[in-house]
């Protein structure tokens, strides 16, 4: 019975020293003089078994190198002992032991795999994007582009590098092209008839940019739609888009007043003109001086090709025809032309009529320049006398004056007719200038002609 353990003991011993389990084996554990486990040194290289030359299982590593020794040689790469350094190829990253070895439990002392090196996800950029040839791998590039109206600054292209990091810094893309703004074609207008000014409208400039949508227009000059006053006018207008890059353009307005000749006054007349007398549309009357009256057209127009309409009329001294056989007939001669102031007297000698001539004599001129005209019809048939300074009427001329205007022969009288031929006033006394100056001037001149006797008053002084 006791020589089994012995034998027992004795194979035991045996089969450890065949498979290198001895107390000089790489990572083996034996028990210690005090029975504690004690781990092998491991850079200890146990003996080789040559009864089992491959020890440890063929060691692989994809995409990577392995640079093996071997105690026996080459032929013994996988033995026991065996020590491999580990590297991977161009591109991927070891992970893991970078040297391994063959150790006395068949199993190599680590383990190590090649990764792919990969670089971080790159951001996308402000108003661009890129495109990278392998993704965001080892040695991908990645170039840079910008959207329309936008210009790349800084590294157009960024390469992932084995150390897993990107070359170079990301660019921006900003933008340096100007917004378009076109202006509309500058013009001439021609002044409205009758007036000084034109109204000028335009449509308004659009503006269009690669980068912006929405632009905010700016004007310097007039606002379409306005009226001009003669002259050139310059109008400006400017855009920025969001990067403050700026467009211009500009045009110009001319209001043209086309004008015609300056017309002369009549000898003996004046003019009374609309507008500013010579501009196309303007509208000139002529008017003569009292005594004289006008031969040819009353107005003219300055028309658009810079010339009057009609000829020029002329103020002739007026000629009253006396030699009429009805008061119609001579009332006719002054309607719309002059005012009649008619003197009736029963006698030459009456004092009233006496002193009314000698102050009609004073105011003759001041008559004359509110043209009024005075009829004389003095005494009683069949000696009456009818005249107009030294012309003389008829006496059915008399007659008829007296009966349409209704004028008593039995005392002194004076009736005064507007240029129309009514009855505007009446005087049974004599009357001085002034009054008769201030009534006429008060109820029967225009403003024109108020306008044009302040402008001729000191001739009569």
């Amino acid at each position: 019975m006791k020589k089994v353990p012995a034998l027992l003991l004795l194979e035991l011993c045996t089969v450890y020293h065949s498979l290198g389990l001895s107390h000089e084996g790489s990572g083996a554990m034996y028990p210690n003089s005090n029975n504690e486990v004690v781990h092998e040194e491991t850079h200890y290289t146990p003996e080789l078994d040559y009864k089992y030359p491959h020890w440890c299982r063929t060691l692989k590593l994809h995409n990577g190198h392995m640079t093996c020794s071997s105690p026996r040689g080459g032929n013994y790469r996988n033995s026991l002992g065996t020590r491999c350094a580990l590297s991977c190829e161009r591109g991927y990253k070891l992970l893991g032991r970078s040297s391994v070895q063959c150790m006395s439990n068949r199993r190599w002392s680590g383990s190590a795999h090649c990764r792919v090196v990969r670089c971080h996800v790159l951001s996308h950029i402000q108003h661009g994007t890129y495109s990278c040839s392998r993704s965001f791998l080892v040695h991908s590039r990645c170039d840079y582009s910008c959207f329309q109206g936008y210009q790349i600054e800084g590294d157009r292209y960024r390469v992932c590098q084995e150390g897993g990091s990107w070359s170079g810094a990301e660019p921006t893309c900003a933008d340096h092209d100007p917004p378009k703004l076109k202006c509309p074609l500058s013009r001439v207008k021609v002044a409205e008839p009758g007036k000084l000014t034109a109204t000028v409208s335009w449509e308004r400039p659009t503006a269009t940019d690669t980068a912006d949508g929405s632009l905010q227009i700016l004007r310097n000059g007039p606002e379409s739609g306005l009226e001009f006053s003669e002259g050139q006018y310059v109008i400006r207008y400017k855009v920025y888009d969001q990067a403050r890059n700026m467009a211009t353009c500009k045009f110009t307005v001319h209001v043209e007043v086309r004008r015609c000749p300056v017309l002369k006054a009549p000898l003996h007349g004046y003019l009374s003109c609309s507008s500013d007398g010579n501009n196309y549309g303007a509208v000139c009357e002529y008017q003569c001086d009292a005594g004289y009256e006008r031969s040819g057209t009353s107005t003219r127009v300055c028309m658009f090709n810079r010339s009057w309409s009609d000829q020029a009329p002329e103020c002739m001294l007026m000629q009253i025809k006396t030699d009429l056989r009805s008061a119609g007939a001579l009332l006719d001669q002054f309607y719309e032309k002059r005012r009649l102031l008619i003197v009736s007297t029963p006698s030459a000698t009456d004092q009233y009529y006496k002193l009314q001539n000698i102050m009609l004599q004073r105011a003759g001129c001041g008559l004359d320049l509110r043209h009024v005209t005075v009829i004389e019809l003095i005494g009683m048939p069949p000696q009456e006398v009818g005249r107009i300074k030294e012309q003389f009427l008829d006496t059915e001329v008399i007659e008829g004056l007296r009966q349409a205007l209704q004028i008593t022969q039995s005392y002194f009288n004076m009736v005064l007719l507007d240029e129309l031929g009514i009855d505007r006033e009446r005087f049974i006394n004599p009357t001085t200038s002034d009054e008769l100056y201030n009534f006429i001037e008060e109820y029967l001149l225009t403003e024109e002609e108020q306008e044009r006797l302040q402008l001729n008053k000191n001739l009569c002084d």
